[in-house]
This record gives C-alpha cells, sequence and structure tokens, in this order.
C-alpha cells in the first residue's frame, strides 16, 4: 500500500502539522491530510496507509452533517481528478498537483483561529480516568465516588485546554482565557462543543460506535464562530465499539489507541526517537481506521 508521508507541492506552505501539511491559496487553504501518525506528542518514524484519505473523508462526512447546526470552514472536498484540474486551473502553478491528492484534501476557508483544544467527554477515560482516578475529579469538577474506568459520565463535560505546538496541552484556566483574549467566546464554545458532540454520539451509536470523548477547534470570520481543521475523526476522538461496551474493562477502539498500547508496552520511555510499528500493528490499525469510516458512512472506504 502506497503512503504520503510529507509533499512538497509548488504552492506556499502555510503550516506543516503533525498529520497535515497546509498550504495558502489567498483567501483558502489546501488541507492535505498525509499517513504520518503520532502519539505522545511525536512523530513516528512509519506511517498508516490510507490513514489521511480516512481522516479527509470523515471530516468532510461530518462537517457536511452538523452543518445544520453551525458554519464550518468547509469551501468543498477534492474528491475527484476533475476538482483537481479546476483547482490547478485557477492557481498561479508552473507544475501540475499530484493525483495523490484527491480523497486525501479539502479546501477551506481562511479564517482567524482561536487557540483551544474544546476537549468534550462523555465517558471516564484516559486522562481523565488517570486524573479522577487520583484526585476524584477532572479540573475544578468534582465527580461521584466509585466510577469506574470508561464509565458513562452523568453527562458531558467540557474541558478545554491550551493548545501547544510543542509539548503536552494542559487544562485551560482563567488566566489563559484572559491571555488570549476569549472571554466572551468562552460560554459559546461551551455550547457549541456540547451540541455538535451530543449530536454526534447519538448519531455514532446507532451506528453502533461509542464516541467516548473528542476535542473540536474553532475560529472567527467576520465575528462569527465555526468549526474548523479536523471533526470526529479517529485522531481526534476515541471510538468504541458499541456492541461490546462494557464499563471497567478494556475496549476495542477503532483510533490509534493500539498504536498507543504497544508503544507502552515496548518499553519506549516516550523521549526521541520513537520506534517504529511493527507491520501486524500497522494492518490491524488500518483496518480499524478504516471500520469506523465503513460503520459512519455506511460505505465501503475504498
Amino acid at each position: 500500500m502506497d503512503m504520503i508521508l510529507k509533499t512538497e507541492l509548488a504552492l506556499p506552505l502555510f503550516c506543516r502539522g503533525k498529520v497535515r501539511d497546509i498550504y495558502d491559496l489567498n483567501e483558502e487553504l489546501l488541507i492535505v491530510s498525509t499517513d504520518r501518525i503520532s502519539a505522545f506528542d511525536l512523530l513516528l518514524p512509519c506511517g498508516i496507509p490510507d490513514k489521511g484519505k480516512v481522516l479527509n473523508r470523515i471530516s468532510a462526512f461530518w462537517f457536511e452533517k452538523t452543518s445544520h447546526l453551525m458554519p464550518n470552514h468547509l469551501v468543498r472536498t477534492v474528491d475527484s481528478k476533475a476538482v483537481l484540474n479546476e483547482i490547478q486551473a485557477r492557481l498561479d502553478c508552473s507544475n501540475e498537483l499530484p493525483e495523490y491528492l484527491v480523497d486525501r484534501s479539502m479546501l477551506v476557508t481562511k479564517v482567524e483561529r482561536i487557540p483551544v483544544e474544546c476537549v468534550v467527554r462523555g465517558y471516564l477515560a484516559g486522562s481523565a480516568w488517570e486524573e479522577y482516578s487520583k484526585m476524584g475529579r477532572i479540573g475544578d469538577m468534582d465527580l461521584p465516588p466509585g466510577m469506574k474506568e470508561n464509565q458513562e459520565l452523568p453527562e458531558p463535560i467540557f474541558t478545554p485546554t491550551t493548545k501547544s505546538e510543542v509539548g503536552h496541552d494542559r487544562l485551560l484556566i482563567e488566566r489563559d482565557v484572559i491571555e488570549l483574549g476569549i472571554e466572551s467566546l468562552v460560554q459559546e464554545l461551551k455550547e457549541k462543543s456540547l451540541l455538535i458532540y451530543n449530536y454526534a454520539r447519538s448519531y455514532a451509536l446507532d451506528r453502533g460506535i461509542v464516541i467516548a470523548d473528542t476535542k473540536l477547534e474553532f475560529g472567527l470570520t467576520e465575528g462569527r464562530l465555526i468549526l474548523v481543521d479536523e471533526l470526529l475523526t479517529p485522531d481526534s476522538s476515541r471510538f468504541w465499539d458499541a456492541y461490546e461496551y462494557k464499563k471497567g474493562v478494556a475496549l476495542h477502539s477503532f483510533d490509534k489507541q493500539l498504536v498507543r498500547d504497544w508503544l507502552i508496552s515496548s518499553g519506549w520511555n516516550k523521549e526521541p526517537p520513537s520506534p517504529a510499528l511493527p507491520q501486524q500493528v500497522i494492518e490491524e490499525t488500518v483496518r480499524r481506521y478504516r471500520e469506523v469510516y465503513d460503520r459512519l458512512t455506511s460505505e465501503s472506504f475504498r
């Protein structure tokens, strides 16, 4: 299986993230989802075939599915050679855009990004479970005593974090809100994040998937809040098999938890350099990414 780990287009590079390469098209951006994979804030030396296509297509699916709830930055997906040719025709670009951009890229509106990860949790998992186990709470929110790992929370909670380009994000505190100048936006960020999560959770559950938690990102255009970045993908969310769900036990996951689990079991100290994944872990991760796409969209990934 072919993989795209890095793109070098004859276009101005806007930025290169852990997974996405973003190019500047003046009023719009071209977001290209590569097959890179990160864990514990570090890029791994290997990729996951088709991962970029799955992420791009799932984001596009959710942007369309939630557009009645709030606007988003999607202009159009590059889902065919014809669309790619249209973009090429209006660009001052001497080199032809590569065909591998089809299905793994999208055009989006350029906005003023809000540097906050809007995390919503519906279940007690991951770092939230670790914090609860030690403190009996998450951040400044008390939870009922005696809860088990992966247990559904009494109601979804909003736990926004800082968005760090290097190192770990941390829970947003009042000082961060003031320094970022987003005092007037915090309540709307919370309301919209919970709105999107609750809608998506209900939709996914009908298709056999539990969305345990997710992170959303927002931007401003003409003073209006809109959804940006990726949306409800296996990279930004924790997906479980609803038919196997049970609190207090390890759960089958459709995201990159398999990768994290293998890295932990390998004895890696989470410091560079990060190890390469064995082929069986890569192949199983590919299968899980494709399966979550199939279940959510009711289409077969190809």
